[in-house]
């Protein structure tokens, strides 16, 4: 993480952001708060969470932490309660926390299926509803991260596939029920990104990384420092009359063929 600060986009900005231990979600953070946004970062895993935090704060930010399960309502609740009470008002809510693994539908338990509904959408819900009254309305940003899968049909996915789809579904829903208060509510949707956990399981193997890669436009994996941008983009007053959007960061990908990984899983019908 860079440990100089440059324009602070985000001076005197509170950000609260699940899925902020690790990968894309905590990159996003990072960036947040090199633009001098105070940052939440909430999760599953305290450990992973104290680390971002204290690289965060090594670099000269404000970073705070909250160990919750986004499907815990009650649970959100409670550390979006604390968040207000220490820095008032949350102008950025980054909804990162995502669960994935690859199996075809025959293969998938009923448990496994709503496990993934339960943390990317449900999850999403339980953020975003009881952030609502914490949120600076006008001027909060709700970013929600999605992917290809909302759009594409993807085998072995078919869980994320239905998440995702209503993912971005629940934010366009509230850019226009939140639009009024002057709340804005957009995706990311992250294309193939190096050094992520997903694209480790999706692309186990140097021969699977390599049909992935010239499977893409652009030749090459996208960064987790490409998506904090266009987070931050997003998050700025250079967004200011952008909301409803889904914002695909994936070097063309999506325009080149349908999505079926399941050659690069290795999973069957």
């Amino acid at each position: 993480m860079e440990s100089i600060f440059r324009d602070l986009l985000l001076k005197n900005k509170t950000a609260f952001v699940t899925g902020g231990g690790s990968g894309i979600g905590q990159r996003m953070a990072e960036r947040f708060a090199q633009h001098g946004a105070r940052v939440v970062l909430a999760g599953r895993k305290a450990g992973q969470l104290d680390e971002a935090a204290s690289a965060i704060r090594d670099a000269g930010g404000t970073a705070e932490t909250a160990a919750l399960d986004v499907r815990d309502y009650a649970a959100v609740q409670s550390a979006l309660e604390r968040t207000h009470a220490q820095f008032g008002s949350i102008d950025i809510l980054l909804c990162a926390a995502a669960g994935n693994f690859p199996a075809p539908v025959t293969k998938m338990s009923a448990n496994g299926f709503k496990a993934v509904i339960d943390i990317d959408l449900l999850g999403t819900f339980n953020t975003c509803r009881a952030a609502h009254e914490f949120l600076r309305k006008p001027g909060a940003s709700i970013i929600s991260i999605s992917a290809s899968h909302a759009t594409t049909p993807i085998a072995a996915q078919a869980h994320v596939c239905a998440a995702k789809a209503g993912v971005e579904l629940l934010m366009k829903t509230l850019a226009i029920e939140w639009g009024p208060a002057g709340i804005r509510a957009n995706c990311i949707t992250p294309g193939a990104t190096a050094d992520t956990e997903g694209m480790a399981r999706l692309a186990p193997t140097e021969e699977a990384r390599r049909r992935v890669v010239q499977s893409i436009p652009l030749r090459r994996y996208g960064t987790k420092d490409e998506l904090a941008d266009l987070a931050l983009f997003l998050c700025s007053e250079a967004a200011s009359f952008i909301t409803g959007a889904v914002y695909v960061c994936d070097g063309g990908h999506s325009l080149t063929r349908p999505g079926d990984l399941a050659g690069l899983s290795g999973a069957g019908a």
